[in-house]
């Protein structure tokens, strides 16, 4: 969360590639220190500094693919963003139950190592450096990123003009967040990104393995890591999905289906706790409950888990992206330490009652993104923010 707050601003200052460097750091030193670890104090020093440097990463990565990316690509190339998330949870699942849990924080250290070097071959976001003033480095930026071939100047005039409307001040009270063109965008950001981890579906991935055990799964990891699996293959889907039928559809769809299958679990608990453990009802309940957890995921995994974060990176305007971008950033990540810190509770006392909250979310969101969430599908940056005003 201290991470998600200093994000916004960090990379307005020192720009995407600058953030996405110094995050790296703290994350190679959270790691080594929990490889290392002589007591808990160690871990929970380790957790700490690998929290910091997700919660720059978390906001950074989305709002660099949005700028970087050409319109028609910009839904597909920030869902691999997600996809990308959802392939290292399953690694760890995988890897989880081969080596231990010291091996494995060792590992944690290659991507973080990986990622600094790397960051010198790639050019920084145009749109941040047009903001900054740098106008030949956001020209050659953007050259590089289109192609030496390519006629970028039409993108280069709508970048142009974007920035001398909202000016390069980086600077925004939070009396001037009271304007409709930035409130309104700022709650669709926020409501989508609190409304993603409310629905309950990270204290599932969390618990799963005491979940499944309760429904009757015998090898709950194995278990797990299978949904790990569905993940990745319903997050693939997506990528390919956003571009074709729009952000907007895909939520609904997939709020839709999560409501449906987080009602599925509630019910099937519900009759567990009612019916005797060697009746055959009890049997099929637990199936039930396996087959809504199943398609909990996929509904998750087909929209909420990757174009939220996407849809708040396109549609915050670009002189009050620092500082809403880390206000959204925040929410989700202390609403998910909340869920996260709840979820064993509340299954303890109800699983029922537990999925029956969560439905109750999810259905919301339903409702959130039909009468609020606009589609950005097909439009520039430039375009998206305009219609705010």
């Amino acid at each position: 969360m201290v991470g998600a707050i200093a994000s916004g601003q960090m990379s307005e200052y020192i720009g995407r590639k600058g953030s996405l460097m110094i995050a790296a750091i703290p994350n190679i030193i959270g790691w080594l220190i929990i490889s290392f670890a002589r007591d808990v104090s160690f871990l929970y020093m380790g957790r700490l500094l690998e929290g910091f440097g997700v919660g720059i990463i978390s906001y950074t990565v989305p709002v660099y693919i949005a700028e970087i990316a050409p319109q028609n690509m910009r839904g597909s190339l920030g869902s691999v963003n997600q996809l990308s998330v959802t392939i290292g949870i399953m690694l760890a699942y995988l890897l989880g139950l081969f080596v231990s849990w010291r091996t494995l924080a060792v590992l944690g250290i290659l991507p973080c190592t990986i990622l600094i070097p790397g960051l010198f071959f790639i050019p920084e976001s145009p749109r941040w450096l047009a903001k900054m003033g740098m106008t030949e480095d956001f020209e050659a930026s953007l050259q590089v990123l289109r192609g030496f071939d390519a006629d970028i100047s039409s993108e280069v005039n709508d970048i142009k003009r974007s920035v001398a409307s909202t000016g390069k001040r980086t600077n925004i009270r939070f009396a001037e967040l009271k304007r409709k063109r930035y409130w309104f965008p700022l709650t669709i950001g926020i409501g989508l990104l609190i409304l993603q981890q409310l629905s309950g579906v990270n204290g599932v991935l969390f618990y799963s393995s005491n979940i499944f055990s309760s429904a009757g799964i015998s090898n709950s990891n194995l278990a797990t890591l299978g949904l790990g699996v569905i993940q990745v293959i319903a997050t693939g889907v997506t990528t390919w999905l956003v571009d074709k039928a729009g952000r907007r559809l895909l939520l609904i769809v997939s709020s839709s289906g999560m409501t449906i299958s987080l009602l599925l679990v509630a019910i099937a608990f519900y009759l567990e706790g009612v019916v005797s453990e060697a009746s055959q009802v009890y049997s099929i309940c637990g199936i039930l409950s396996l087959v809504g957890l199943v398609a909990l995921i996929v509904s998750y995994s087909l929209g909420v888990g990757a174009i939220p974060w996407l849809i708040m990176s396109e549609i915050l305007p670009v002189n009050i992206k620092g500082l809403a971008g880390s206000m959204a950033t925040l929410a989700n990540w202390l609403t998910s330490w909340v869920i996260t810190m709840t979820a064993n509770l509340l299954l303890d006392w109800s699983e029922g009652g537990t999925f029956t909250i969560y439905t109750i979310v999810a259905a919301f969101t339903v409702a959130f993104v039909t009468l609020w969430v606009p589609e950005t599908k097909g439009r520039t940056l430039e375009e998206i923010q305009l219609s705010f005003r």
